[in-house]
């Protein structure tokens, strides 16, 4: 199974990570007291069901073997195991950060993600 999943956040969230070294997650993860974050197979359904005509969105890919105990995997949508971060993320761990634009059709539209 691969170690890497994903997170989709806004831009301004994002970018305020980066000039502090560490995300401390948007608000619905705060709310929740964990970050969520979505595997390959799980991204798109995720940026349909929860950012749904969203522009602004970044797609950050994270090493997960990096997060340690905090990393849990517990049941969520349809009974799927979902990734949730009880944490703050350390920039340490992420592989890369990309936009995720929207297609004529609203649908985003994902690079080739590792795991699908």
């Amino acid at each position: 199974m691969s170690q890497i999943i994903y997170k989709i956040t806004p831009q301004a969230p994002w970018r305020e990570a980066e000039a502090n070294g560490r995300f401390t997650g948007a608000p619905i993860d705060i709310a929740d007291g964990f970050i969520h974050f979505s595997t390959a197979a799980q991204a798109g359904e995720t940026a349909a069901k929860h950012f749904s005509g969203q522009t602004d969105l970044l797609l950050v890919a994270i090493d997960g073997s990096r997060l340690g105990d905090a990393l849990k995997y517990e049941v969520s949508r349809g009974g799927a195991l979902f990734p949730h971060l009880y944490g703050v993320l350390d920039l340490n761990a992420v592989l890369w950060v990309k936009p995720l634009p929207l297609d004529a059709d609203g649908i985003h539209q994902f690079p080739a993600l590792e795991g699908q």
